[in-house]
Formats: structure tokens, sequence, C-alpha cells
């Protein structure tokens, strides 16, 4: 990661009420037959306390800072788990990179083609939008997500 995107991911860490955290970490953890552990606690808490949608190697940098042991594997284990346990969302590209994200309400993303941020688009899509695509022949629509592509400030 270069030296600007790792100051910009620890510049936009929000304040996570730890003990909060821990709780809903804990519950979904338990509901889907898996154990809290410390590791996977301080993988949520800057999950869900950054807006800047991490790789994995950001989340391992950021998390070592707590506990500096932390293998780069148990940090992909953890943040999979989160994932799986609907805690968070893989933002996955064909170029087979992945970021994550803490925040599961429906939202969209913007991502910069040159340097891959991606950040959060406000606002929601007036559902005609979707009916005026009209309907796809032999094909029952359950969701749909969109992406903004295009530049980040930063590099256009």
């Amino acid at each position: 990661m270069n030296a600007g995107r790792e100051r910009a991911v620890a510049a936009s860490v929000r304040p996570v009420e730890a003990h909060r955290a821990d709780e809903v970490l804990r519950s979904a953890l338990e509901a889907n037959g898996q154990r809290f552990t410390e590791q996977r606690a301080a993988v949520y808490r800057f999950l869900v306390g950054t807006d800047t949608h991490p790789t994995a190697d950001e989340v391992f940098t950021a998390v070592r800072a707590e506990i500096p042991d932390i293998s780069l594997a148990t940090v992909y284990k953890s943040l999979e788990t989160l994932v799986g346990c609907g805690l968070a969302a893989k933002l996955t590209y064909g170029d087979g990179s992945a970021r994550y994200d803490g925040r599961t309400d429906p939202h969209h993303h913007a991502r910069c083609l040159a340097c891959g941020a991606v950040v959060d688009v406000p606002g929601k899509l007036d559902p005609a939008s979707l009916e005026a695509l009209g309907p796809v022949s032999g094909f029952s629509v359950a969701g749909y997500r969109l992406e903004l592509l295009g530049y980040c400030a930063a590099c256009s």
C-alpha cells in the first residue's frame, strides 16, 4: 500500500464504541456457530470504524497497531467470517481485488479507476428507475448493486 493511501485509511477512522461493537459481533458470531476472538473483534472494530473500504492488507496494517502479532492469514479469515455472518460486505472486482465494507445497509459506491479508492454514494435510487430498465427475459431480479466508475479528486 502506498504511504498516501495508508495515511488516508488511518485518517478516515471513525470512533466506534468498542463495547457496543463487541456485543454486535459476539451476537452475530454465536448465531452463526462461530467463536468470538480478540482478533476478530479488532478487525470488526476497525472495519466499522472506517469509511475507506479497505483491502485486507490495509486492515492488517491498521489492526497490527492493536495486536502486533496478528497474521495476515488471520485477518483474511476474520474478514471472511464477518462477511459470512452478514457484518461486512466484500466488494470484488474483475481484476481479482477485493475491498471490505463495514456498512451493511443498502447503499452504493463510486470507485476510482486509477487508485482503486472506493467511497459511499449518498442518496437512494427511485424504484421507478429500475422499472424503467424493463423486464429481463427469463430472469427474476432479486436486487441490484450500483457502482459509479471514474476518478477521485486526487487522481483526476
